[in-house]
C-alpha cells in the first residue's frame, strides 16, 4: 500500500460504528475501531486489507461505536493504540487490558511511522473529543465527525486538506419530526452534538480552496438522514463542481481512495 500521498477508505460509519483506513509510504492506521474484531477483519479483507498492515489504532472519543473493537484489535495483533488521557480514563473499561496504549495531547502533532498526525479539539459530549489531520508525501486529509459546531480552531486545522473525511449527520426537518425523544433531539442539535447537512456544506465553504479534491460525508443519522438527502443538501450550499463527494455507509465498506501530490499542492483523484 505504499503511495506518495496518501489512501483513504471508510470501513464503516454511522451510529452502529465507525473505522476509517488510511496509509501513506509504508505506514497505515485505523482511525476509531468501532465495530467487532471480527468485522472489522472482514471488512478490511473486503478491500484487500488486513489487520497485519497497521502502525496503530487511533481513536477519537470513548463512545463505544467509536471504540467497540479497538481493544480486541490491539490485543489480537499486537497493534498500539494511541488516544489522548482523558479518553483513555473514560473508555478504560470498554477496551480493556491494553499494553501499547500511547497518549496524545490534542495541540501537539505526533508521527506514527511515515505519517504525521494532527490532534485537534472538538465540540462533542465526550471526555477529551480529537479530530485529526493526516500528512504525508505533500497530501493532507482531515477528519472531523462527532462535532455540534464548527469552530474557528477546527477550521484553521482542515484549511489545506486534499481529502475531507466530514460529518453530515441529519436533516434538521427530519430531526424535529422523527422519533427521537425530545432531550434526545436538543442533544444532537446542541455545540455538543452533531453537524447537519448544511452545516457540513458551509464548513467547507469557509475552508475551500483548489487543493479539496475529494470529501466523504460520515456519520450520518439512520433515523434522520438519507444518504441522498445529504449530498443534495451538501451540494446545495457549494460548489461542487471539480470536487469528488460521496457518503459514507454504515454496512459495507467504501471506495479505496489515493489522493496524490501534484504541481504546486493540488491533488489528484484515483479510485481504486
Amino acid at each position: 500500500m505504499k503511495s506518495l500521498g496518501l489512501s483513504v477508505c471508510a470501513l464503516a460509519s454511522g451510529s452502529k460504528g465507525n473505522a476509517v483506513f488510511i496509509s501513506g509510504g509504508d505506514s497505515a492506521v485505523l482511525v476509531d475501531a468501532g465495530l467487532s474484531g471480527i468485522e472489522l477483519e472482514r471488512r478490511m479483507a473486503a478491500k484487500g486489507l488486513s489487520p497485519e498492515m497497521l502502525s496503530a489504532v487511533v481513536v477519537t472519543h470513548e463512545h463505544t461505536d467509536h471504540i467497540k473493537g479497538a481493544g480486541i484489535l490491539s490485543r489480537r495483533f499486537d497493534i498500539p493504540l494511541y488516544l489522548n488521557q482523558k479518553t483513555m480514563q473514560a473508555a478504560s473499561k470498554k477496551l480493556g487490558t491494553i499494553d501499547g496504549a500511547m497518549n496524545f495531547k490534542c495541540g501537539v502533532p505526533f508521527r506514527i511511522g511515515d505519517l504525521k498526525i494532527d490532534p485537534f479539539s472538538i465540540s462533542h459530549d465526550a471526555a477529551d473529543p480529537s479530530g485529526f489531520t493526516l500528512e504525508h508525501g505533500g497530501v493532507k486529509m482531515g477528519i472531523a465527525t462527532d462535532l455540534g459546531v464548527a469552530t474557528h480552531l477546527v477550521k484553521t486545522h482542515l484549511k489545506g486538506c486534499s481529502l475531507l473525511y466530514l460529518e453530515a449527520n441529519h436533516d434538521p426537518d427530519m430531526l424535529n419530526n422523527g422519533p427521537y425523544p425530545w432531550y434526545l433531539k436538543q442533544r444532537v442539535k446542541s455545540r455538543l452534538g452533531h453537524l447537519s447537512n448544511a452545516a457540513a456544506g458551509d464548513l467547507v465553504n469557509d475552508i475551500r480552496d483548489n487543493t479539496l479534491c475529494h470529501v466523504i460525508l460520515a456519520h450520518l443519522s439512520h433515523e434522520n438522514n438519507t444518504p441522498e438527502k445529504a449530498l443534495q443538501t451538501f451540494q446545495e450550499r457549494l460548489d461542487t463542481h471539480s470536487l469528488q463527494v460521496e457518503v459514507a455507509m454504515p454496512h459495507a465498506p467504501g471506495t479505496l481512495i489515493s489522493v496524490f501530490p501534484e504541481n504546486k499542492g493540488a491533488s489528484a483523484y484515483s479510485p481504486e
